[in-house]
């Protein structure tokens, strides 16, 4: 059973990596066995990445490359097939999110959003196909999000994005699954990382955060996930135990989605 969860003699592209939740998933599939690469769209992430590898014993190849920029993926694709190999594994991280209510939300603003957490997983995902279809096989992991059920304040353009990402997900599966590629997505609920760090922050009176108190009130396992909680998850989607699963949206929350809340007092 453990040679069917194992990456060993894999390549594995994890884009935005440098830190959070792509780090850690990078992580977790090098101790299954995976060759890591991975992109940062400024050469300092990338330094700071490959540090933060090396200071976990893995060795990771880093790139500097803009997911939203089609040139700049084509290239680096064709670098990391001529460097290290063809991919066999790819998961696009990457993402922004901005917390702007919608009237108050300018389209360029929107634009970003769609672009870097939409378009780029749709660049990335066109630039490995190819491969995969030559090598016979390819895991495409999708890092989608609860907003790809859910509505929230302030988040119209992250909800729009991670929406249309379930579904290019979906249609990945449906036209490429013929040639042994299966694509899933996965989707974290709440995750402590540098990202949603402001949403945890200490009042000033030295209370919880009202959003932290909400999330963890609305939370079966009371509590915010991890970075770790998506490793094993994404591992199993990585590797030949996932291997008739396609098209599939795993939600890795704490049980938010399963439930209606607690009745008020």
């Amino acid at each position: 059973m453990d040679s069917k969860f194992s990456l060993e003699g894999k390549i594995a592209l994890v884009t935005g990596a440098s830190y959070g939740i792509g780090f850690a998933v990078a992580s977790g599939f090098a101790k299954a066995g995976a060759t890591i690469v991975f992109n940062d769209i400024k050469q300092e992430l990338v330094d700071k990445g490959i540090a933060a590898y090396k200071e976990s014993g893995i060795h990771a190849t880093g790139y500097v490359c803009d997911v939203t920029n089609e040139t700049q993926v084509n290239e680096t694709v064709a670098k990391i097939e001529k460097e290290v190999g063809v991919i066999d594994i790819l998961v696009n991280n990457a993402g922004i999110i901005k917390r702007i209510p919608m009237i108050e939300m300018s389209a360029a603003d929107f634009r970003q959003v769609i672009d870097i957490d939409l378009n780029g997983p749709f660049i990335v995902s066109k630039a490995v196909i190819p491969g995969m279809i030559k090598k016979g096989h390819g895991k495409i992991i999708n890092i989608c999000s609860m907003m790809s059920e859910l509505g929230r304040e302030t988040v119209s353009a992250y909800a729009a994005a991670k929406g249309g990402l379930k579904m290019l997900t979906r249609n990945i599966a449906s036209e490429y699954g013929e040639y042994n590629i299966q694509c899933n997505g996965i989707g974290p609920g709440y995750i402590a990382t540098p990202q949603t760090a402001p949403l945890r922050e200490k009042q000033a009176d030295g209370s919880p955060h009202p959003f932290d108190s909400f999330i963890i009130a609305k939370t079966p396992a009371a509590r915010w996930g991890t970075p770790d909680d998506l490793t094993g998850p994404a591992i199993f989607l990585a590797s030949d135990a996932s291997d008739f699963v396609n098209g599939h949206i795993l939600y890795v929350d704490g049980g938010i989605l399963a439930y209606i809340g607690k009745q008020p007092k």
